[in-house]
């Protein structure tokens, strides 16, 4: 998905630019040169979004994974404590009968 999001901001400013080159027949290199410029820091910006991008999901997947873990956890303190409840029912019960 990303990859697809880059090569069509490159393809956006490739056309861009070839646009600009073809329908301005009197832009001055300084022009085109500061064109180029913001150009470049345009995909250089899109390149540190899709960096974040990617971090933030590395970090989510990351935490997804803690919190699967800690439910798991969570279910065999229950497990357990349902375990000792039945046995200290049971408990009570012999010493009621006696």
């Amino acid at each position: 998905m990303q990859k697809s999001l880059s090569l069509a901001m490159r393809a956006a400013l490739v056309a861009g630019v070839v646009g600009l080159m073809a329908g301005c027949s009197n832009v001055t290199p300084e022009q085109l040169a500061a064109v180029d410029a913001k150009a470049s820091e345009a995909l250089s910006k899109a390149g540190a979004a899709s960096s974040s991008a990617d971090k933030a999901m590395k970090e989510a997947t990351d935490a997804a994974a803690a919190a699967q873990a800690a439910n798991a956890a969570a279910s065999a303190a229950q497990s357990c404590c349902n375990d000792q409840k039945s046995r200290l029912d049971s408990m009570f019960e012999k010493a009621m009968r006696k």
